[in-house]
């Protein structure tokens, strides 16, 4: 090859790799400075997009599974319609295939209940008004499942938006316990709030790649987290007995002319609450149609002064020490009178002859504070604590109310004999219920319970209540409940509380209301009944309370709902009758 020929064909090769090397240039030049901001905004749409993957709130139910709150949340599927297109979709084989707009509609219309020409109608209308019309609503209200089947159809321009709701199927009944949500969704009041740890679901994440026009290119979601559902939170409570005892004390407060009232039910062997029932009640689906005082449970946030109720439990407490029996013979005088210290009964009397079951019949605070006086101040103040007064109960239900029991160095002699029958002190009903539980179960109290416990993902998780406690002798409390069967069988409301087949044991109670400020609120009573059946073989307590009853100011107000209720508990759960000979249990001499 000549020299001339190599200069030739080198000549040429520069010229090539220069041409080359300016083509470079003028590209990078675009690249960094002329396009930069074009290149910049189409690298940005396709950067990960977070997105929510929707939890569940878990639901209450009653210790049988019936529902009493659920979610309801609902979705409302909406688009951009100048985005809504072809796609491609990656089948289970691997393979892509190409799904038109129109049949992407007709696979969400088979799960919305729609049709498939109604959503094309959506689309179309949207862009005949806009072309650029970006924002439409597909299909609304779908509940979670719906919106799982089209969440898994993988459509890209699918935006979901999500409607918190809650509902509670049986209304009022337990709405004074389950509590409710607010308009966005957060848990206001009730087991709502104060077990949120366990029905509360967590949202999950997941990332996804867009295209330049927002649309979610298939096949790019990554998975962050994964979503967690809530639990569910199991109750002691028994929703067709909390409906009953719930229709009982309304007709029964609406008889009596009372303000309010509650019943609880307590489960003797168990501590276990299957029924706490307030009238007013709240229904949780619409909480604004209520006041907002009846907005809760007064059973556990509602303190009262217990009355004669209390009696059964000095009793208790002196037949502990071994100071009485329940045949103990008694003269009651028609006056309490020493230093500083002066009462009487009801009604006035002369001297009567009563055995202690016979003081108990007849309810005198003149007697019961004969027998009282037999222990210090500082003896009963620790068996009132010991029997759970003075304290929240185990239950720990939001606003529980411990009651007031002063310590006993601050009792001025009056109050000293009046907390022997009742007054000078306050008491919850759960507090109350909780006592007779104690004297039913041969003397020993068993925490209240009223949540079984939460059922997660990962098991169920059973509330762990407390430590049972031994308050009095089993000699001790099958005295009581000679006492309690006494008032039942000749007290003044032995026909109103007779359950046909079963023995019962009552007391009644009735206590003026403190104003909070030491002194009482003239012409106001809380009415009480407590009591415990079969008297043989101890199953429930039933507890009865009713507000300023103004047909019948007496603690006769609530025998007739004590009655019903006690009465229904023993035949739903199909209790033996109590076998015969029944006792005669003598109240004089």
């Amino acid at each position: 090859m000549s020299p001339k020929v190599s200069r030739r064909r080198a000549g040429l090769v520069i010229i090539l790799v220069t041409a080359v090397l300016v083509a470079f240039g003028v590209r990078l030049i675009d690249v960094q400075l002329v396009s930069a901001s074009t290149i910049n905004a189409d690298a940005e749409s396709k950067r990960g997009v977070s997105s929510t993957i929707f939890s569940e709130r878990g639901s209450i139910i009653d210790k049988n599974g019936e529902i009493l709150a659920d979610s309801a949340d609902r979705f409302d599927l909406t688009v951009a319609p100048a985005n809504v297109d072809e796609f491609d979709r990656k089948g289970d084989d691997g393979k892509t295939t190409t799904v038109s707009r129109d049949q992407a509609l007709g696979e969400i219309a088979a799960i919305t209940g729609q049709q498939q020409a109604e959503l094309i109608g959506v689309i179309d209308g949207a862009l005949a008004i806009d072309p650029e019309s970006n924002f439409a609503y597909l299909s609304r209200g779908l509940e979670l499942a719906a919106y799982q089947k089209v969440r898994a159809l993988e459509i890209p321009w699918i935006y979901p938006k999500r409607e918190a709701a809650r509902v509670y199927p049986n209304g009022q009944v337990a709405g004074n316990l389950t509590g409710f949500l607010g308009a966005d969704g957060e848990p206001l009041a009730g087991l709502e709030y104060s077990e949120n740890q366990c029905l509360a679901g967590v949202d999950g994440e997941e990332t996804y790649e867009r295209s330049a026009d927002n649309v979610r290119i298939p096949g790019t979601e990554v998975t962050l987290t994964e979503a967690k559902q809530g639990g569910t939170l199991k109750l002691t409570v028994d929703a067709d007995l909390q409906y009953y005892a719930l229709q009982v004390l309304a007709q029964q407060v609406t008889a009596m002319g009372g303000q309010w009232g509650h019943v609880i039910v307590q489960e003797v062997d168990t501590g276990k609450v299957l029924a706490a029932a307030d009238y007013p009640s709240v229904d949780p689906n619409d909480p604004g149609a209520t006041a907002t005082e009846d907005r809760g449970s007064r059973a556990f946030t509602a303190p009262y002064e217990p009355g004669s109720t209390m009696k059964a439990l000095t009793a208790a407490m002196v037949f502990d020490k071994g100071l009485s029996t329940p045949g103990e013979q008694f003269t009651v005088p028609g006056r309490f009178e020493q230093t500083d210290v002066s009462f009487g009964d009801d009604w006035a009397h002369g001297d009567e002859r009563w055995t202690a079951a016979g003081i108990m019949t007849r309810s005198s605070n003149i007697g019961i504070a004969l027998m009282g006086q037999r222990l210090s101040a500082g003896e009963r103040y620790d068996y009132m604590l010991d029997f759970g007064l003075n304290a929240d109960t185990e239950a720990g239900f939001l606003g529980e109310e411990a009651g007031t029991v002063r310590p006993y160095d601050e009792w001025d002699p009056q109050t000293n004999y009046a907390t022997m029958f009742g007054q000078g002190l306050q008491v919850t009903a759960p507090q109350m219920a909780s006592a007779y539980q104690t004297i039913a179960n041969g003397g020993q109290r068993l925490p209240v319970q009223l949540v079984e416990g939460c059922e997660t993902e990962d098991g169920f998780v059973p509330t762990e209540p407390g430590e049972a406690r031994q308050v009095v002798s089993a000699k001790a409390a099958t005295d009581t409940l000679t006492l309690l069967e006494a008032t039942a069988q000749s007290g003044s409301l032995a026909n109103e509380v007779a359950i046909p087949g079963y023995r019962v044991g009552i007391k009644t109670g009735t206590a003026e209301v403190s104003d909070g400020q030491g002194q009482y609120v003239a012409g106001s009573f809380m009415t009480s009944m407590a009591g415990v059946a079969p008297i043989d073989d101890p199953k429930y307590v039933v507890t009865v309370s009713i507000m300023n009853p103004t047909t019948m100011r007496g603690s006769a107000a609530t025998a007739p709902a004590w009655h019903d209720v006690m009465a229904y508990v023993l035949q739903s759960n199909r209790v033996a009758p109590s076998p015969s000979p029944w006792p005669t249990i003598p109240t004089t001499f």
